[in-house]
Order: structure tokens, then sequence, then C-alpha cells
């Protein structure tokens, strides 16, 4: 090949032993017949660059005129193809931009792309699109609600009301007491303007109520009894989920007098509302932070509820969507005899094995309960933990799983319903007339 004096060749490339490229900085530009500056013109008397291999062959060919510099036939075309030996570079210059993706008429439809893929694969993707999109929520909501709420002034309540140890012969005491202090929180709430919350505080202090413990302060805690539970052979214990307060406790004891109904005299049931619960939309009912401050007060109960009605008494603990995790966090050596999980997003563990409890474990869900649809794994974000692990309606997870038929996630205690009937049969020890999933 013969070079141009500065190094260049006649269409602007540049001949190395490493290959041949085109150079950056040239620009061909068209040829002058006769012009000595033309790049198609080549003094005879120039020699090869000294990187030119001696076998490397021009890319023109015709002999060259004597009385003007050699120039192109007008028939002769340019080759581009390199020579046998040279080698060509592996990666684009630097400065080459290369497209990041193919333009969308070149891509396959949507359909035929989704066709392609395994349908497990398309599931995994599925699940992560709704955790993405639930996270996403709850975030919005963490920030939406605290804003909302801090625009209502904090409630005034007295303290709660000191009482003695329980036995079976103070449950009338504190009963008594327990109304009192509801009556006083009535009172208060009213002169602060809060009629909603007055007229919750107002019907807890009803003669007939039988309140182990009240507590007006903040979102309201109580535990409340329906029977006899000096003289019950049976108690069953009633954990709540999120949005459980005194403004909504209603729903929560509506499910308790209908167990009631249905297990009859001997046996008592105790609504448990005896820990802050968190919101639906927050971010505290991700986690496990709002049952773990739950779980050494419901063991502390369980441990008074013994006092009353002894040992021999048979204790049921019926837990309710995140009421679930709380029963979880305090199961570890909770001396209790029936552990049932009803429309739970999981325990904080794995197995039933893995709650450390001599409690026979069982779980249900109903067909229309959208707690199924949320997934059931655990994620670490920013040093906390979010999730509550395998669902306990799966065959690993080995609770005894009953049917609880078409109900949705807050018709568990609804009466004439299959769960109710079933969960009424376990508090009562019918065992082998529960119907299986």
């Amino acid at each position: 090949m013969h070079g141009h004096p500065e190094g260049k060749d006649t269409m602007g490339f540049r001949a190395r032993r490493s290959g041949t490229g085109r150079s950056p900085d040239a620009c061909p530009q068209p040829a002058r017949r006769g012009d000595p500056r033309s790049p198609l013109a080549v003094p005879p008397d120039t020699k090869p660059p000294s990187d030119v291999q001696p076998d490397a062959k021009p890319l023109f060919t015709g002999a060259p005129d004597a009385k003007s510099p050699p120039t192109a036939p007008s028939d002769a075309k340019p080759s581009l193809a390199a020579p046998s030996d040279a080698k060509l570079p592996l990666a684009a210059p630097s400065d080459t931009k290369l497209p990041l993706a193919l333009p969308a008429a070149a891509r396959p439809p949507l359909t035929h792309r989704l066709r392609l893929r395994p349908r497990s694969q398309l599931r995994l993707q599925l699940r992560r699109r709704l955790l993405r999109t639930l996270l996403a929520a709850l975030v919005t909501g963490a920030v939406v609600v605290p804003v909302s709420a801090a625009s209502r002034p904090q409630i005034p309540s007295p303290e709660p009301a000191e009482v003695a140890p329980l036995t079976p012969a103070t449950l009338d005491r504190a009963y008594e007491a327990n109304r009192a202090n509801a009556a006083e929180a009535a009172r208060m709430a009213a002169g602060h303007g809060d009629r909603s919350r007055a007229a919750a505080d107002r019907a807890m202090a009803a003669p007939s109520r039988h309140l182990l413990s009240f507590d007006g302060r903040r979102s309201g805690q109580a535990v409340e009894v329906f029977g006899d539970l000096a003289r019950a052979d049976r108690v069953a214990v009633l954990v709540p989920g999120s949005d459980t307060t005194l403004e909504t406790y209603d729903r929560f004891r509506a499910g308790a007098r209908a167990l009631h109904r249905d297990v009859g005299p001997r046996t008592a049931v105790v609504a448990w509302l005896g820990y802050e619960t968190p919101g639906t939309v927050s971010t505290t009912v991700l986690t496990t932070a709002r049952a773990g401050e739950a779980a050494p007060r419901l063991r502390d109960f369980v441990r008074e509820l013994r006092g009353i009605v002894g040992e021999s008494a048979h204790v049921s603990l019926l837990c309710h969507s995140y009421g679930t995790v709380v029963c979880g966090s305090a199961a570890r050596g909770l001396d209790v005899d029936e552990l049932v999980l009803l429309g739970s997003p999981g325990t904080g563990v794995d197995s039933a094995d893995r709650l450390r409890t001599s409690a026979r474990v069982w779980a249900a869900r109903g067909a229309d309960d959208w707690v199924a649809h949320v997934p059931h794994a655990r994620a670490h974000f920013f040093g906390t933990t979010v999730g509550f692990g395998r669902d306990p309606m799966s065959p690993a997870f080995g609770a005894h799983v009953f049917a609880a038929g078409r109900g949705g996630h807050s018709d568990y205690f609804k009466p004439g319903s299959v769960s109710l009937d079933n969960v009424a049969r376990i508090v009562l020890g019918d065992t082998s007339e529960v119907t299986r999933a």
C-alpha cells in the first residue's frame, strides 16, 4: 500500500500492525484529477511508512502516468476488505456509541415475549411486582397517615385503674374499677370535644361490661370477658389484628360474642385488645415491631389467666391477621393448649416446630381472604426485616389446616359460618368433628 506523506492512505485509513481501522479524524475529500494535494495523488518517490508490511497490496491498481501524479482509474472501486493477515480490533473505539436497546419496531410483541417465558418465571415476576406495589403503597401510607393523625390532638384520659391481683375472688372488684375508669375517660373525651371517643368509652362503662383492664390513652386498650370466668372449664382468648382500637372495638367484640354463643355457658371467651395494633396502611404492619412489644403483655396475661381458671382449664388462643404475628412472637413456652391462626400473613417463623410451643397449632384461611395474595416471605430493608415468612397454610409449615368456607378476611367469626363452627369445635375439644381443608 502506498502511503501519504503524513501517514494516511488514499482513503483515510491508517495501516497498523495490529490491524486496520478508520481513523477518527479522517474525513475523505473528493478527488481532483491532477491536484498534487489530492489524497489520491502519490508522488513517485514516496516510500511506504515503516509500519506497512512489505507484502501488503495497494488498495488501487493501475500504472502511474509519467507526466502527472498517479490517480485511480475512473472505473476503479476502493477495496473495503482488510488484508488476509490483518488483525481486526476486538472492541469499538472509545467514542463509539452503541444502542442500548432495540428500536420499538424491532422488538417482538409483548404477548410473544410473554409466551416465551416459563410460567414459573412469570409467576415470580408478578409476585415481585405485587410486593413492590404493596411496599410503595405502604410507604406512601406511612407518610400520609402520620401527617393526618398529627392534626388530631391527643385525647385526654385518666391513668388505668389500680386493681388487686386477679383471682376468682377479686374479679367483681376489678370489673367495677375498670368500668369507673372508662366512665371518667368518656367525660374527659367529651370535654375535649371528641364525641366519637367519648361514645366508645361510655359504652365500655355500661354496667353489663366485664372489663379485666381498660386504658383510654392513645388508641386505647381493653380486655373484656364474656361468660363466667371464675367457673369456666374452657377459655378462648381472641387476639385481634391491625386497626383495632377503642373506636373500632365493636366489630372485634361482635366476633367474641358470636363465639361465646356457640360454645355455651361452661366456656368463657376473652377479647384481648392488650396492645396498640398497627394501622393496615403503615410500615409497622409489615414488621414484627408491634408484635415484639405485645408478646410480653400476652404472656403476662396468660399467666394471670391461669391464676384465675387454674391449670386444669383448657385454654385456646385464637389469633387473627396481624394477631397471628403477635401469637407467633409470644408462643414459646406459652401455657395454652390450642393455637389457632386465622387469615395469617405469617408468624415470623417458617414452621410450627419453630414456634417452640406445646400447643396444637391450627391454621385456616377463607377462600375470599385477600391475605392469600400477600407474599409470604421476608426481606431486609435498611436493617429492618419486612414480612413474616412461610404461609401457615403451607404443608411445609406443619399446622393442622381446617376449612374456613368462602368468607373474607373479616368473616372468621361470622355467625353461622364454616370457620366459626370449626373454631368452636376446637375450643370445645371436638377436634374429630373439625372439617379439614
